[in-house]
């Protein structure tokens, strides 16, 4: 029986492919915004440059390091780890004050694509539980906090997960783990959609849920990869059909 649709978010949900500003550009401006705090109201600290290196480095460092053991990388402690390291005393640290210094809203130029809100409301709509698991750097309020910037209600979904809250990267199974248990559904009766073969298909197929690749209208899913997902799609208008392969009657709840 189907319960739960369990989506990865960027290129997934929200299209990234329009957005217009380098990731580097639009971090120095909001790493400017943590500055401006900490010189007002904790520390003195002066050398912006020396911090924005820094942070870059570390960020860098943990993605790299992400890449071989699958430990999340978590903004908040790359920023609180840079200011101590630049001489703030850790005991005037407020690790959450940072973060909304920061002032996460999305990058310009990001939007959802046209097919989500629609289908979240039909598959809401045949009482289907919903879930967001994503590999990201920031904690998952602050996703929330871009969701809603873009006319998505984060309260739609009755589990949201970022990675730098629970610790692990897809496709490591603590994260698909916590997101069945916050769901309250067992694997085969959850479905997972993606855009990325291995963090995404392989993960959840591992941790024996189906897996739908979304790709890109106009691209292919990726050749040579030992990994083949349950079903290809280009758009999310494309998920009832499978629903109705796989279980049939879902939409009266069967």
């Amino acid at each position: 029986m189907l319960k739960a649709i369990i989506f990865d978010v960027d290129d997934t949900l929200l299209d990234w492919e329009p957005r217009a500003q380098d990731w580097y550009e639009y971090e120095r401006e909001h790493l400017r915004s943590v500055l401006d705090y900490v010189r007002q109201e904790v520390y003195p600290l002066e050398d912006f440059e020396a911090f924005f290196a820094d942070v870059q480095r570390r960020a860098d460092l943990a993605w790299t390091q992400a890449a071989l053991d699958l430990h999340a990388p978590h903004m908040g402690r790359v920023l609180v780890a840079a200011l101590e390291a630049a001489g703030v005393p850790p005991e005037r640290l407020d690790m959450e004050a940072c973060l909304r210094a920061y002032d996460w809203r999305g990058m310009p130029g990001v939007t959802l694509y046209p097919d989500v809100v629609d289908t979240l409301v039909m598959l809401r709509g045949h009482g289907l539980r919903l879930g967001l698991v994503t590999n990201a750097y920031s904690p998952m309020w602050m996703r929330d906090e871009e969701l809603r910037g873009l006319g998505l209600p984060v309260e739609w979904f009755d589990c949201r997960l970022s990675s730098a809250d629970v610790g692990y990267l897809k496709p490591h199974p603590v994260i698909f783990r916590q997101a069945l248990d916050c769901l309250g559904v067992k694997p085969e009766e959850a479905v997972f959609i993606g855009d990325n073969l291995e963090a995404d298909i392989g993960g959840a197929q591992g941790m024996g849920m189906r897996a739908v690749l979304r790709v890109r209208h106009g691209a292919e899913a990726a050749n040579g990869s030992p990994i083949t997902p349950d079903a290809v799609i280009h758009s999310l208008h494309g998920l009832p059909a499978l629903l109705d392969a796989w279980y049939p009657g879902w939409q009266n709840g069967a």
